[in-house]
């Protein structure tokens, strides 16, 4: 039987995983991608919790959460592509508009 421990443990392996994405690669696109998978690890505990207390709260929330999600996927996809255009990488280390 399956319960809300499992969902816990696989949304926080999921959310390990993202974070260390995050912390090791250099290529925009692939953190990016690791921002979205902790942000859907969230999501997952927040049904699982919402299943378990049997409670619509969480599953708003998620609705939410994803409707911004999509958002934020486009304008994120978006600023990529106008630093890809400008400086031809989406390597991290050499992507710097702050410079002089």
């Amino acid at each position: 039987m399956i319960t809300v421990t499992h969902y816990i443990v696989l949304s926080a392996i999921l959310f390990t995983l993202g974070v260390v994405g995050v912390l090791i690669r250099r290529n925009a696109i692939v953190v990016f991608m690791c921002i979205e998978l902790m942000l859907n690890a969230v999501n997952l505990s927040f049904v699982a919790f919402a299943h378990y207390l049997h409670s619509m709260n969480g599953q708003l929330f998620v609705f939410f959460t994803m409707t911004v999600a999509a958002a934020e996927a486009a304008v994120g996809l978006a600023i990529i592509v106008a630093v890809f255009r400008n400086k031809e990488t989406v390597n991290i280390d050499d992507i710097n508009i702050m410079k002089w």
